[in-house]
C-alpha cells in the first residue's frame, strides 16, 4: 500500500512551477486546455496531473505551435504523444525560417514539421555556418597551392 500522498498545489505554485505567469494558467483553464482545479474558490487546488498539462502545452509552444492546434491535439486520442504534423493542402498557411549562410547561400526549413525546437534550429544553424566556413577555407587553402 502507498501511503505516500499525492500532491497538491495553489495556483501560485503551479505557476511557479511550470514556469508561466498565474493569468496564463488561469487563461489556459478557461480555454479548456488545462482541466479546472480540484474544488472551488480558495480551496481549489492542482495536482501533478495539471502540471503535466501546462508543461505539455510549453513544450509545444516552444515547439512552435499555436493554441489551436495543441487544442486540437489534446483532444484527439493520442494526446500524450508528439503533436503530427499537418498535410499540406491548398491554401495552408506555413511558416518557414529562412537561414542565411552567406550571400547566395540560403538555408529554407520549417521548424515544426522538422521537428525542431529553436534551440536546435540555432544549434543547427551553427554546425551549416561552421561547416561553411571550413569548406569555404579549404578552397582558399586550394587555391594557394
Amino acid at each position: 500500500m502507498n501511503d505516500t500522498p499525492t500532491p497538491s498545489y495553489a495556483i501560485d505554485e503551479l505557476a511557479a512551477l511550470a514556469e508561466l505567469p498565474r493569468r496564463t494558467v488561469r487563461y489556459y483553464i478557461q480555454q479548456g486546455l488545462v482541466d479546472r482545479p480540484i474544488g472551488e474558490k480558495r480551496a481549489a487546488y492542482y495536482t501533478a496531473s495539471h502540471l503535466e498539462q501546462l508543461l505539455t502545452i510549453r513544450k509545444w509552444q516552444h515547439a512552435g505551435l499555436s493554441l489551436e492546434r495543441i487544442r486540437e491535439i489534446l483532444a484527439g486520442p493520442d494526446a500524450g504523444m508528439l503533436p503530427p504534423v499537418r498535410p499540406r493542402g491548398a491554401g495552408t498557411v506555413e511558416v518557414w525560417s529562412h537561414l542565411v549562410i552567406a550571400d547566395g547561400l540560403e538555408l529554407t526549413l520549417e521548424p515544426s514539421r522538422a521537428g525542431m525546437s529553436p534551440e536546435d534550429v540555432r544549434a543547427f544553424f551553427r554546425g551549416v555556418t561552421a561547416l561553411y566556413e571550413q569548406i569555404k577555407q579549404q578552397g582558399n587553402d586550394h587555391a594557394k597551392e
